[in-house]
């Protein structure tokens, strides 16, 4: 697939002032690749992947897609990802209409795409570009956060052979509410309850848990939010809120309308903040934990008036707290 540049992809709505430039495009031309059952080795779903162009060797991040999302639609984010030094992954699931259904399927074939990893991934990507697998990061999208919380933390009958070093959700939804949860359950609502041995990024937004109009319910439940994510996380982990935007508002613009018009969105049409924000926080915190180099990231957590959009709050914890006082 002919590709462009992250910084021709993604134009800024207006102009700024000066930001971390992990928040703008990378350096790094991209290059989009469509995998599906006609590879050799095949995968077990289709995978979209977006990678570097120029030759090296780039860690690796999997991104899982939200309830009937596709792929294609984290195009942008996962071109300023790349741009920036990133092998993403993003595999296809099944698209299916019942939102209570479980995720055990989606975490299986989640394992499997891992799993296909080490074989598969070095042939797909460009000449002289090579996954460093040792440094190997999961990420999620509303459902597809849960799904990567309950593969990272070893639920739902799946099990890789690689091991992530680290996880990030980005306004992750655990179901429809507190007493609903999406099976397996994986919130205990018990504070650091989560147990996923390596460092967490969780990444919410201020309008999910609103309603777009009467009819249908928030995108991002109370109780089932990033909030309860966050709060069950165990040390070291991070935690941004985008005050001012929707829990659909980092897809790409081109999302269809009967998609994103269930979600209370930004108030701004702008969403290219949103995704550089979004896809900014993920590079420091990445570049963090994956490669020691977190300056970044202390920036962010030290100024979030730093970032495009509106951050509150910006948070951490780097130590495991008395549960009796938290």
């Amino acid at each position: 697939m002919a590709s462009s540049s992250a910084a021709e992809m993604m134009k800024s709505c207006d102009t700024e002032a000066a930001v971390p430039s992990v928040f703008q495009p990378g350096k790094l031309a991209v290059e989009v690749i469509q995998v599906d059952h006609s590879a050799v080795p095949t995968p077990p779903i289709p995978i979209l992947i977006v990678a570097p162009k120029d030759a090296g060797t780039y860690p690796v991040a999997m991104l899982l897609h939200g309830f009937f999302l596709h792929n294609h639609l984290y195009e942008q984010l996962l071109r300023h990802m790349a741009s920036h030094g990133f092998i993403m992954v993003a595999p296809q699931f099944n698209i299916s209409l019942i939102p209570g259904g479980g995720d055990a399927g989606d975490i299986v074939a989640a394992a499997k795409v891992a799993d296909w990893l080490p074989e598969g991934l070095p042939s797909m990507l460009p000449k002289g570009v090579e996954p460093e697998l040792s440094k190997l990061a999961l990420a999620g999208h509303s459902r597809g956060g849960h799904t990567a919380f309950a593969l990272a933390l070893g639920v739902g009958h799946a099990n890789t052979h690689l091991r992530f070093s680290a996880l990030i959700g980005l306004d992750p939804v655990a179901g429809t509410g507190k007493s609903s949860q999406l099976q397996p359950k994986i919130l205990t609502y018990e504070p650091s309850s989560l147990d996923v041995a390596m460092p967490v990024l969780v990444i919410g937004t201020g309008l999910g848990e609103e309603k777009k109009n009467i009819f249908f319910p928030p995108c991002a439940p109370k109780d089932v939010n990033h909030a309860e994510f966050y709060r069950e996380c165990k040390p070291p982990c991070y935690y941004f809120v985008t005050k001012d935007y929707g829990h659909l508002d980092m897809l790409d613009d081109d999302a269809p309308k009967f998609i994103t018009c269930l979600c209370k969105d930004g108030d701004n049409n702008c969403k290219d903040k949103m995704r550089r924000c979004v896809a900014g926080i993920m590079v420091a915190f990445l570049n963090a934990a994956l490669g020691d180099k977190d300056g970044d990231l202390e920036a962010i957590l030290k100024d979030p008036g730093l970032a495009p959009t509106t951050l509150d709050p910006a948070e951490h914890r780097i130590m495991a707290v008395d549960r009796a006082n938290y």
